[in-house]
């Protein structure tokens, strides 16, 4: 691991972020904001005057052209962020004192250094209590661990083996490569992104609710951060196959649409994120009767994700080696690192690190045979151009249509529970019947054309991130942390339909998690996506 300073910040001042960037010019900086009120982005350079986010709750993570230096903005109540950040910090700017002085001191690594801009005597005390020593000017202080409090992690050898080359395999290839680490990527196909990954479209666009709760927060984290992050590979349109045309989405009746209309009401999405189209606007859009409005996401779109994985996988450079054509179906563990084999015993790769990121096919291995995880059937049509009324945008409701590329629109996608792989007549019947209601014209027929692919879910339809369970180590567990696991051993799985935009950040957090670096995600959304979440259910339910 390399230790990169991270600075926190508890109230974002860009010239103060100006500065600390200048100070660490040509080496690596991790600046963490938080952002009580909204930043007026017109004042900051512009390479991140072009990522700034959306007004919305939430860590956004945003990173220089060169890579080197990490900006992390919380937006939202204060204290209620600092509690949910992640991170050891070396220097602090104290804008003000937080309700709990603990939280503060949890995130502040052994010798770090804090500045605040005003302290009365018993805010001085909070600190003082909880390891703050203060020089002579007493508003400035050291922060000083407990014995045995802090204790350094022993690094592994920067050698990872990724079992998968779809979207989240890609992903956590490139995400790793860009710290340095060497990458084998073992796929059983001849090519990347040949299984759920290989449908010509994949549509990318937030989901709104009426609760924000944690499905939609990690949908909303995990889309703004795609769409930043396909900027630097090169962007929709460019380097990666696709189209930032917008997404139509309808609701499902008048009810349905009435909870749209309650969400769009509460201001907290402003319109550059999601607008809602009341139905006049709506039905002039589409081209067609909306009866119930719609919502417009200007940013979503559709990619290809081949596209998108062979972008990911060119960044990785030299440090990435291809074994394709290999099927890897066996894992055993010796002399700290991980050996990986083929049916016939032949060993393929050895590591001390290995991420599965195989969908279902994680459950042929023993080690991961236990996850709650499920395959399911989708199948997407493939239609000439001209065959439906054209869109220049995706439209969606039960189904989506995206637009015309090179001569085909692409409707889908089935929801089936069976293992059939073929392009069958009733689903694509399904398909098209679907998409006919939304675009409200008589029903109709077309020459059976398709793909049909498979998606990973889980049960709890959230998406797994981080380090693997062992189940067959016995003991009570109250919290994530009491989980057993397995050492070295990763998953990036469960995407099920949103990988396009599932996969950059979900790497990036496994990423972090190997590095030692603070976590793109507030604490409760990243234990949200722990592999071991489910286990610590079935013990906890057991004890």
């Amino acid at each position: 691991m390399r230790h990169v300073p991270v600075v926190l910040d508890t109230d974002f001042d860009g010239a103060r972020f100006g500065a600390a960037c200048a100070a660490h010019g040509g080496r690596r900086l991790h600046y963490i904001a938080l952002a009580p009120r909204p930043v007026d982005a017109r004042h900051l350079p512009h390479e991140w005057r072009t990522q700034w986010p959306p007004c919305v709750p939430g860590q956004h993570r945003m990173v220089s052209r060169d890579g080197l230096v990490t900006l992390d903005v919380l937006i939202g109540e204060p204290d209620a962020c600092l509690a949910q950040l992640s991170a050891q910090v070396d220097e602090a700017y104290l804008a003000w004192v937080p309700a709990s002085v603990p939280v503060l001191a949890r995130l502040m690594r052994d010798g770090a250094r804090l500045q605040a801009v005003h302290l009365d005597e018993a805010q001085r005390a909070a600190l003082q209590k909880n390891g703050f020593v203060f020089d002579e000017n007493r508003l400035r202080a050291v922060f000083y661990a407990r014995r045995g409090e802090h204790v350094p992690a022993v690094a592994p050898e920067r050698h990872a083996i990724v079992i998968g080359a779809g979207v989240a395999g890609a992903a956590v290839c490139e995400r790793l490569a860009s710290r340095g680490w060497k990458v084998t990527l073992i796929e059983r196909h001849a090519q990347a992104a040949s299984e759920a990954s290989g449908n010509l479209a994949g549509i990318f666009m937030p989901l709104p609710s009426k609760d924000d709760n944690i499905a939609t927060r990690l949908v909303r984290a995990a889309y703004l951060y795609a769409l930043r992050y396909w900027k630097r590979l090169g962007g929709i349109g460019a380097a990666i196959e696709g189209q930032q045309c917008g997404v139509l989405q309808l609701p499902r009746d008048g009810a349905h649409a009435q909870v749209q209309r309650h969400i769009a009401a509460s201001g907290l999405y402003p319109p550059e994120l999601a607008r809602w189209l009341e139905v006049a606007e709506a039905s002039a859009k589409l081209g067609a009767p909306a009866p119930d409005g719609a919502w417009w996401f200007a940013e979503g779109g559709w990619a290809r994700p081949s596209s998108v994985c062979a972008a990911m996988l060119d960044a990785c450079g030299t440090l990435l080696t291809r074994l394709f054509s290999t099927s890897a179906l066996r894992l055993e563990r010796g002399d700290g690192e991980w050996l990986v084999r083929d049916a016939d015993g032949t060993l393929l790769a050895a590591a001390p690190t290995v991420i599965l990121a195989a969908g279902t096919g994680a459950l042929d291995f023993a080690q991961a045979a236990s996850l709650p995880l499920d395959a399911v059937r989708g199948q997407v049509t493939h239609l000439q151009e001209g065959t439906l009324p054209g869109v220049p945008f995706v439209v969606c409701r039960e189904a989506y249509m995206t637009p015309a590329h090179d001569g085909i629109v692409c409707v889908g996608a089935s929801y089936d529970v069976d293992t059939d792989r073929s392009v069958r007549a009733s689903s694509q019947q399904e398909n098209l019947q679907k998409i006919a209601s939304i675009l409200h014209i008589p029903p109709f027929t077309a020459p059976l054309a398709g793909r049909t692919g498979f998606r990973c879910v889980a049960t709890d339809r959230l998406p797994l991130a981080g380090a693997l369970p062992d189940p067959g180590v016995p003991g009570r567990c109250e919290n994530l942390r009491d989980v057993p696991r397995w050492p070295g051993l990763y998953g990036l799985l469960g995407f099920a339909s949103r990988g396009l935009i599932w996969a950059p950040l979900a790497a990036e957090l496994l990423a972090c998690q190997l590095e030692g670096e603070p976590l793109p995600l507030e604490i409760q959304l990243a234990a949200a996506l722990d592999p071991a979440r489910f286990l610590l259910r079935e013990r906890r339910r057991a004890s």
